[in-house]
């Protein structure tokens, strides 16, 4: 693909943003190395903006640099997702009893809104499970917004980029989609009745039981 093509931000973050989609799409493999020079010819680059861009992605968890051989996708290791799954509970259930004791009435309603369009795409009769997490990290992400702590926020991007290295397992497990609802049902009441202290717990059960479903 031609480089006039890429919009005027810098190249390297386009670069960047078009490798970590094919790393999420399983287009690029975990464990699968990065040809580096067919990458810059597809793209019609040099490779000095490609590897800029495999820098960040060598920042966000996505690619393993190895000495002498190059850039690969990032295998994720049951300890790895152990311990991303360990901290998203902590500072997602912090967000959590943040926005249950201070969310305002509106801010709220956005939350529920959200959850409604979750509760859609679980339809028992056609459930659609890409959008099923697509909408459930928007959820997410919202109420990391409302709790308004930036580098909360910017810690659990990332670790949520390492998540998604493995979300297709959890993704197919049988009967995921349904006790995923359910927990977010849980987490919204608790939301809903402004009780920080079972909010809080209800994030950390979801992230017990996702971490459960993705091994």
């Amino acid at each position: 693909m031609p480089a006039h093509s890429l919009s005027p931000r810098a190249l390297y973050e386009e670069v960047a943003e078009r490798l970590r989609q094919r790393i999420f799409e399983r287009e690029l493999e975990p464990g699968s190395w990065i040809d580096e020079l067919k990458i810059a010819e597809a793209y019609g680059i040099s490779r000095t903006p490609l590897r800029e861009a495999l820098k960040v992605l060598a920042a966000e968890g996505l690619v393993t640099m190895k000495v002498r051989r190059g850039a690969y996708v990032t295998e994720v290791s049951e300890r790895d997702l152990s311990d991303v799954y360990h901290l998203l509970s902590l500072l997602e259930a912090d967000a959590a009893g943040v926005v249950a004791s201070t969310a305002t009435s509106e801010q709220l309603e956005e939350l529920k809104t959200l959850h409604s369009e979750l509760e859609a795409a679980a339809k028992p009769s056609k459930p659609d499970r890409e959008l099923f997490f697509e909408i459930n990290e928007r959820f997410h992400m919202r109420l990391l917004e409302i709790a308004n702590n930036r580098w909360r926020n910017q810690m659990v991007t990332d670790l949520r980029k390492v998540m998604k290295l493995n979300r297709h397992n959890s993704l197919l497990k049988s009967g995921r989609l349904e006790e995923s609802l359910n927990e977010h049902r849980a987490v919204m009441k608790a939301l809903t009745e402004r009780d920080t202290a079972l909010s809080m717990q209800r994030m950390q059960e979801h992230f017990k039981n996702g971490l459960e479903a993705a091994n």
